[in-house]
């Protein structure tokens, strides 16, 4: 059973949800490309029927996972779902057959996805639904005024956005409730760069927002961009406790702030329960201080 404590998303709304702090994040279940099926199907589904059982009731999603792949596997492995489970989808993007990623973010392709969701997941509302800004045509503010609208109809109880600088941060909760914010960061990875899926906006620019108004941040790519060879402290850290590096990424996130909320995920069962186990280190502030 995890043990680093619960977070709370929503918390000041009348629907507040209470999660353990270690998510898990499904992309990884996927094919080569973050598309197509698992190569493994049974351990896919054993890894979510085990994260349900070890006491992870935080998932995160998205139908353009493979296509739809991760959401089926949820379904096929969980629903009926725990009453205190929360499975956090995304919305905004869309995936070709060439495997490239694109914008899907007008108010109509919005609409579409989210009924999407809903039908894939087996669900009548939507609990937490982030919208990720892509690189392309659309309109932030027209984007969120379609995810708030279809929250005041009912299919989406809370909004969060992913991939956002700060000034779409702070845009977005002037114009409704922002419940959760999923941006990438990792130890050695916190700001905004470039790569081959686009500009990322980095959860550095971003976190004290989150603190200061009680906005989980949702690390993405926390361990994929996380251990350049340039940077050995991970790695010190890590054989000062006996760990993996992972383990003390995972670790470092978990004691870098109250209000994150980490998500690693892995396709190996192996890797899954280790990565579970990183609920159980205890970092000394002299440590973090070495981390920064």
């Amino acid at each position: 059973m995890l043990n680093k404590g619960t977070i709370t998303i929503a918390g000041e709304s009348k629907n507040p949800l209470t999660v353990n702090r270690l998510g898990y994040g499904t992309m990884r279940l996927t094919g080569e490309g973050i598309y197509g099926e698992p190569p493994n199907r049974p351990e896919a589904l054993q890894i979510l029927k085990q994260a349900i059982e070890k006491g992870v009731n935080f998932i995160d999603t998205a139908d353009y996972y493979g296509e739809d792949v991760t959401n089926r596997l949820i379904a096929e492995a969980l629903y009926p779902y725990p009453l205190d489970l929360v499975i956090c989808t995304k919305v905004g993007a869309t995936r070709k057959p060439d495997k490239s990623w694109i914008s899907f973010n007008t108010p109509e392709n919005l609409r579409s996805s989210i009924e999407n969701n809903l039908r894939t997941l087996k669900i009548e509302q939507v609990t937490l639904v982030h919208f990720r800004v892509m690189p392309g045509v659309g309109d932030f503010e027209e984007s969120m005024e379609a995810m708030f609208k279809m929250q005041q109809e009912g299919k989406i109880l809370h909004v969060g956005v992913s991939n956002v600088s700060r000034d779409q941060l702070e845009t977005a909760m002037k114009m409704g409730p922002i419940a959760t914010v999923e941006n990438m960061y990792g130890h050695a990875q916190r700001n905004s760069m470039k790569s081959h899926y686009g500009d990322t906006n980095g959860g550095a620019e971003v976190l004290d927002i989150c603190e200061a108004n009680g906005i989980p941040l949702v690390p993405y790519f926390s361990l994929f961009m996380s251990m350049p060879k340039k940077d050995t402290r991970i790695a010190e850290i890590a054989r000062k406790y006996d760990i993996s590096e992972v383990q003390a990424n995972i670790a470092w996130l978990l004691h870098r702030s109250p209000w994150i909320l980490p998500i690693p995920g892995t396709s190996s069962l192996k890797h899954f329960e280790e990565n579970l186990k990183a609920a159980d280190i205890e970092m000394t502030q002299k440590d973090m201080d070495f981390l920064g």
